[in-house]
């Protein structure tokens, strides 16, 4: 045969003795054949020096065999490790990870134009708002979308979560039992669906605790923007006794600008709290009190919702939410008292 000649399923065939489709059934998984005929078509393969073609799979399966995961710019230092997992597990069901990065929400719709032109088989949203009409525009292209530790009111959408609201209780009843008063809250960007969120769960837990609704900053979830925020309320006001930041990054920042420029000690002078479980939270100058996110149940239930509704697309959207793990660090201690 022609070295230079590409070698197709019909070459395969025609030299192993069966079927062109016995040749696809090979090497679409999950597809039935018997076990003689897949170690011959192999072994044939081998020889010949054939690979699979991907376009021609996808025109028999109607599925392009990829999965699109969006992005924010904004990421959580976590998210790497969920992109690692991510990926592994869709992998691992033949499903290949386009990545699209979306800075803030105004671009979402040029971003949605983008996602309809690779015909993906379905969308993971690990970082992005979507509203009511997002998501339709989802459904009139056919396409699935799993939001990633998010759940959004109203929406008819499957998603996977943590409990926010269990997490920061947890936090807001240990600081609480510390005899913690006076509180900071340092909220993540204001069109985050999870800030806002954790934002919602601080406030009422703070309630609950009869301590009444606590002063907020802002910050973009970036370590420059938990110790610029301090920095700006300690301009004109006395510390907090206790500082419940969105995500262990800021919470980080919060703790450097404490110390370094307001010689303040932590957990001796003021406590903070995070939340996500980062891995740089165990270091040694930090050792921070969080909540932990359970990344494995997370990303293993996102891409087997995907799948299901890839394969069944009439079936009704899921939610499934997990219990994150309390992390007692060594950031927080009994509130000071004068």
């Amino acid at each position: 045969m022609d070295k230079k000649k590409r070698v197709t399923s019909y070459d395969v065939a025609k030299a192993a003795g069966v079927s062109q489709s016995a040749v696809s059934r090979v090497f679409l998984k999950g597809r039935s054949v018997s076990k003689k005929t897949r170690e011959k078509v192999l072994a044939t393969a081998k020889e010949l020096g054939y690979k699979p073609n991907a376009i021609a799979r996808m025109l028999i399966t109607k599925r392009s065999g990829m999965v699109a995961v969006i992005l924010s710019s904004r990421a959580n230092l976590n998210y790497p490790e969920v992109l690692s997992l991510l990926n592994k597990r869709l992998s691992e069901k033949n499903e290949r990870v386009l990545l699209f990065n979306l800075d803030d929400a105004t671009g979402l719709d040029d971003l949605l134009e983008q996602i309809w032109t690779f015909q993906v088989d379905g969308v993971i949203a690990l970082a992005a708002h979507f509203d009511n009409n997002s998501i339709e525009k989802f459904k009139d292209h056919n396409i699935p979308v799993v939001l990633y530790n998010r759940m959004v009111s109203g929406l008819s959408a499957s998603a996977v979560c943590v409990n926010h609201d269990q997490g920061i209780s947890e936090l807001v009843n240990l600081l609480d039992q510390h005899g913690h008063k006076d509180y900071l809250v340092l909220a993540g960007p204001d069109e985050s669906d999870v800030a806002k969120e954790r934002l919602d769960c601080a406030q009422r837990a703070l309630v609950r605790t009869g301590h009444g609704q606590a002063p907020v900053l802002y910050g973009d979830y970036s370590y420059d923007s938990g110790r610029k925020a301090f920095a700006q309320w300690m301009d004109g006001n006395q510390a907090p006794t206790a500082v419940i930041c969105s995500n262990d990054t800021m919470a980080i920042g919060v703790i450097d600008e404490a110390r370094e420029n307001y010689n303040l000690s932590v957990p001796g002078d003021i406590s903070v709290v995070g939340f996500d479980g980062i891995s740089a939270v165990a270091w040694h100058s930090y050792q921070l009190t969080t909540i932990k996110q359970p990344l494995q149940q997370l990303t293993k239930a996102a891409v087997d919702i995907l799948l299901e509704q890839i394969e069944s697309p009439d079936n009704p959207a899921q939610i499934r939410v997990w219990s994150g793990n309390l992390i007692e660090g060594q950031t927080v201690g009994p509130a000071k008292r004068e």
